[in-house]
């Protein structure tokens, strides 16, 4: 049996739908993946709790409007917590949330990956250069 998507599974009598021919949520986690600060922010807070001057000065390039929008967007999705101290000045400090662990594990995962399989998406990449000239 040949399906349209090759990596999909079949479905089963109580799933009518393959595993994300619906919305199933995998935009939203793309939209983390593939937002260019929220990988970072994420990475680093999996290493600890980090206050917003600390994850600046850890992420080469971010503003700090760009770190205050992603450190929203990330506590909007429920991954990361922002705790602000009553001090003079206020101290706010970030971590993630046991369903931002869970999203840390996955990046690691997915970096690992990356990582191992480097250098032959490289090789296959030049390979297809080489017999497809001038078709990306």
């Amino acid at each position: 049996m040949t399906h349209a998507n090759s990596w999909a599974l079949p479905a089963t009598d109580t799933d009518e739908h393959g595993p994300c021919d619906d919305d199933c949520g995998i935009r939203d986690v793309q939209d983390r993946l593939g937002d260019r600060w929220s990988v970072l922010v994420i990475v680093e807070l999996a290493k600890g709790v980090r206050r917003f001057g600390a994850l600046k000065s850890v992420i080469p390039g971010i503003s700090q409007r760009m770190l205050t929008v992603t450190t929203k967007r990330l506590i909007r999705d429920g991954l990361v917590e922002r705790t602000v101290y009553p001090t003079i000045p206020p101290q706010t400090d970030y971590r993630l949330t046991p369903m931002g662990e869970s999203f840390a594990q996955a990046v690691a995962a997915l970096a690992d990956w990356s990582r191992q399989h480097k250098e032959a998406v490289a090789v296959a990449r030049l390979r297809f250069d080489l017999d497809h000239p001038g078709e990306l």
